[in-house]
């Protein structure tokens, strides 16, 4: 298992568009890819579990990568968060 923490710089947080283009990309992986931010978790896969924790800017999220692919997974993910959000 593979985590890493993450806090949103992306002055609106994970809206729709961001949320769309990380499901997209966790679906590409075999692991299963989780989000957590204050208690409340989400499949990355997901679009509307995403959306619906309600990222906001200066918000960390932790990420957790688990299964067969997971160093890649873990490694393409965190590249995703820093491009993207």
């Amino acid at each position: 298992m593979k985590t890493f923490s993450y806090t949103v710089k992306d002055e609106v947080g994970i809206h729709a568009r961001p949320a769309g283009l990380l499901a997209k990309k966790a679906k590409e992986f075999q692991s299963t890819i989780t989000l957590e931010k204050d208690g409340k978790s989400a499949a990355a896969t997901k679009l509307m579990a995403i959306m619906g924790m309600g990222v906001k800017c200066g918000d960390t999220v932790n990420i957790t990568v688990e299964g067969a692919d997971e160093d890649t997974a873990a490694a393409a993910m965190e590249e995703f968060f820093k491009t993207n959000l």
